[in-house]
């Protein structure tokens, strides 16, 4: 008995002898003899049970067969080591001593994590350090932010995670390249599940963009929908290099072969795109190639063109014909601007008027209107300070008159419409498409107001603007006029309202036509869903010899199938109806009614028109969800990262989306969840945050 412990307990001066013990009886079993020591992968607890003696050194490591060696991987540091026969144990248990990570864990205990939950509370836990989530940690932060790859070779990042934790390797570009594939991949696989499970239908938009640096054009494409919580949802799906030349077939089989890879083809409600000629020729391409009936009203409402970019060719056909009107105050900006001395003499006059802004002035680009916009509206507030400086500058010769203030504050006033509009289809808070028909037929009531003005150059912009207008009108009101009457708080009574005031003697063939447009959807939705039921009533009906056992359960089904069948065009009618005819729901001044809420909420009411609610909702009528990634590859595609290949620029685009959508999913802060790149600075002027952050999206729809 005392020699059993004795055997069991083996000092380390005899590690060398343990290691090869005596031959005894028990060596006898081949499980247990040191020949079996060549097995790929050899459990310690299990050898340690089966024979006495074994050195302690085994319980840190495995033994594993690496390109037909015998080698011991340490299972904390995963560092591999000799483990042949004629090796020692020794060095192993020096190791052990020494593991840096054995230590980490053998602490873990007394070491407490804090971690935040979503609801804002704050869980403890012990700390356990992994090395592969650490890994995973770093990959998203360098998508999420828009760190450039190379950041893991930077001495200084180094030397922070050093500090931050000495277990962390800092694995080289290429690995970190691979991890974001992996993240890719992943949040793929997600975003494809969430679009296919989603019962609603997927509006898309799509657009091109050429990188400065790269010389290569990609295709971005957005998903937009509902979700099953009634939650308005935006995805970017792909963002495609796109080889030259860039015809309308081209486009067509890029975007193609992604709806049937994102297997949308047969869910697509609606496709924006901006206004030119081949986008004209790849919708029809689009819609040759897919399934007509799968769509809403077979197709005729596919086609969404951009509003955004609408209204600045309007704008701009206007701006054409008075541009000699703003020459003084642009001469009298650039020159105020020319130079450091200039700018500093602006501003001390400036202080002296005590005008009350900080904002500095800004030259505008001639290509842009809403940078004249804002250059006109900017002089404004200094329109005192420019005669005052023309008696302290001799070269300063042509000061703007009062005749020329009174032209752009006139100017000024008329294209604030035009840029609240564009600022509200094109905000980073994308709005329901309910919001859009008002603020259109305000415009357009604006033009034909702008026609009768005293000043000459007011009537012909508003003459050339009318021109532009009336093209696309026809075109991009259709759908919009649908949305406004699923707003309960409106129904047709805003069609009403404004349907005379556009069309005069032809209101009501107008009223008409938005209303057969509900009515043809409401149709089409009912006989979908009377398709359904007949699918699922074939699984239900039993044959004459099992209709015996038949559960009750399956009878009250038929019952409802039977009724559904039995549903009168009339019947289909009287839902909408009911809705038209019931009283509108009340509405506020300062309203921040959610009209998603409301149509989740009622639709067991309404069953048809919540579900068309839902697809009709979601369309976007522009494009700033595809442009908005342009933004951001543009600092992607940096002039020193330009050989970025193709592939990898589409994972960080990607990923940069989902991962966001994710955090903005789950973070109650709203603080929180706003991307902040790499790019953004601190700015203490609250006015200009403000505007930096309003005007984000929207400037690329200027160009």
């Amino acid at each position: 008995m005392s020699d059993d412990n004795e055997e069991t307990q083996v000092p380390e001066t005899q590690i060398e002898e343990d290691n090869n013990p005596t031959p005894n009886e028990n060596d006898s079993n081949p499980a247990v003899t040191e020949n079996n020591d060549t097995e790929a992968t050899i459990s310690t607890q299990a050898a340690m049970n089966k024979r006495k003696g074994r050195s302690p050194a085994w319980e840190h490591f495995e033994k594993k067969e690496i390109r037909g060696q015998i080698k011991a991987v340490c299972i904390h540091c995963k560092n591999i080591l000799g483990a042949s026969s004629k090796n020692e144990t020794r060095y192993l248990l020096d190791h052990v001593k020494s593991c840096l990570y054995k230590r980490q864990r053998t602490i873990d205990q007394s070491m407490l994590n804090p971690t935040k939950l979503s609801d804002g509370s704050v869980k403890l836990g012990t700390y356990n350090f992994d090395h592969d989530h650490a890994r995973k940690a770093l990959a998203n932060m360098i998508i999420l932010h828009e760190y450039p790859l190379s950041m893991v070779d930077h001495i200084g990042f180094k030397m922070y995670s050093n500090a931050l934790q000495p277990l962390f390797k800092v694995c080289s570009r290429n690995t970190i390249k691979k991890d974001i594939f992996k993240v890719f991949e992943v949040e793929r696989e997600k975003t494809m599940k969430l679009l296919d499970t989603n019962r609603s239908r997927i509006a898309i938009t799509t657009d091109m963009w050429t990188s400065n640096n790269q010389k290569r054009g990609f295709m971005t494409i957005t998903s937009h929908f509902i979700d099953d919580a009634w939650h308005l949802q935006s995805r970017l799906i792909r963002f495609i290099y796109v080889p030259c030349p860039h015809t309308a077939e081209v486009l067509a089989d890029a975007l193609l072969e992604c709806m049937f890879e994102w297997n949308l083809d047969r869910k697509l409600s609606t496709l924006t795109v901006d206004n030119c000629s081949t986008n004209d020729s790849m919708i029809a391409i689009v819609l040759d190639k897919i399934c007509s009936s799968s769509l809403m009203l077979d197709g005729r409402l596919f086609h969404m063109r951009c509003c955004a970019h609408i209204l600045n060719l309007v704008v701009r056909d206007g701006l054409d014909v008075i541009k000699k009107s703003i020459e003084k105050i642009r001469y009298s900006v650039a020159f105020w601007l020319g130079t450091q001395k200039r700018e500093e003499k602006f501003l001390e006059a400036a202080r002296q008027l005590r005008v009350p802004t900080s904002k500095m002035l800004e030259l505008d680009c001639k290509t842009r209107w809403n940078s004249t916009y804002s250059m006109l509206k900017t002089a404004m507030i200094y329109k005192d300070v420019f005669p005052r400086l023309k008696h302290r500058e001799p070269l300063y010769k042509e000061v703007p008159s009062e005749s020329d203030w009174a032209k752009t504050k006139e100017l000024v006033d008329k294209l604030a419409m035009f840029y609240d509009v564009t600022v509200l289809f094109s905000g980073t808070k994308y709005p329901t498409a309910n919001l859009y028909f008002k603020n259109i037929c305000a415009i357009r009531l604006a033009i034909y107001d702008w026609l009768s003005s005293e000043q000459e150059e007011v009537q012909a912009m508003a003459l050339h603007m009318q021109t532009k207008f009336e093209k696309y009108w026809d075109t991009m009101h259709g759908l919009m006029g649908v949305a406004s009457i699923l707003d309960p708080r409106y129904k047709m009574k805003q069609i009403e309202f404004l349907c005379p005031l556009i069309y005069s003697n032809n209101a009501a063939q107008e009223i008409k036509k938005y209303k057969d447009i509900l009515y043809d959807l409401v149709k089409e939705y009912q006989s979908r869903s009377q398709q359904s039921q007949q699918v699922q009533s074939e699984f239900l009906i039993p044959t004459s010899s099992s209709r015996p056992s038949m559960p009750k359960l399956d009878l009250v089904k038929q019952l409802d199938v039977f009724v559904s069948h039995s549903t009168t065009h009339g019947h289909v009618k009287s839902e909408l109806d009911h809705y038209l005819e019931e009283s509108l729901l009340p509405r506020n001044d300062d309203d921040d009614f959610d009209i998603l809420c409301w149509w989740k909420s009622n639709g067991i009411k309404y069953p048809t028109l919540h579900d068309i609610a839902r697809d009709i909702l979601a369309i976007h009528v522009s494009t700033v969800a595809s442009e908005s990634c342009f933004s951001t590859s543009g600092r992607i595609i940096s002039p020193h990262r330009s050989q970025l290949h193709s592939n990898t620029v589409e994972a960080l685009m990607c990923a940069y989306d989902w991962l966001w959508s994710e955090i903005r999913a789950s973070s109650p802060n709203e603080n929180e969840a706003r991307r902040v790149t790499i790019q953004d600075e601190e700015v203490d002027n609250n006015e200009e945050e403000e505007s930096t952050i309003e005007t984000e999206n929207i400037s690329l729809f200027f160009d």
